[in-house]
């Protein structure tokens, strides 16, 4: 019987670029950052309040896990914002929102009242979109 997700995964463009917005921007911690093959890392970051998940950031690159024309078709879905990764929780979405975009976070929507609680919607520096919520 399954217990729980321990990990998660994120497809990132550049490994760098993201530990640097995961880590500066939301303010993620780092758990574990070592080599896992050529060009690669196995990276993995949380939110600092949360225990026992990891976000896998891991890279579109040609090599063990996929082909030239693999890495050409999910770079152009990346950046085009098709893959939506996550909901985040906060507990003041208005100050949370601020917070992020002064330090350079790109929202595609500001908070919004929902039926299911205030929402903004934003992306990270690959182009992958998330919600960011605060529930009723």
């Amino acid at each position: 019987m399954i217990t729980k997700l321990t990990h998660t995964c994120v497809y990132v463009l550049n490994q760098d670029e993201a530990y640097d917005f995961y880590v500066n921007k939301p303010g993620f911690k780092v758990i574990m950052d070592m080599p896992m093959g050529p060009g690669a890392r196995w990276l993995t970051v949380s939110p600092k309040e949360q225990e026992g998940i990891e976000i896998n950031l891991f890279p579109v690159i040609e090599g063990m896990m996929f082909t030239a024309e693999t890495v050409k078709t999910m770079t152009e879905l990346i950046q085009k914002g098709t893959f939506g990764a996550a909901v985040f929780e906060c507990n003041d979405i208005y100050a949370t929102y601020e917070e992020l975009k002064s330090k350079g976070v790109v929202f595609k929507k500001p908070p919004t009242k929902e039926f299911y609680g205030t929402e903004a919607l934003f992306h990270d520096n690959s182009g992958n979109w998330f919600s960011l919520g605060q529930k009723k």
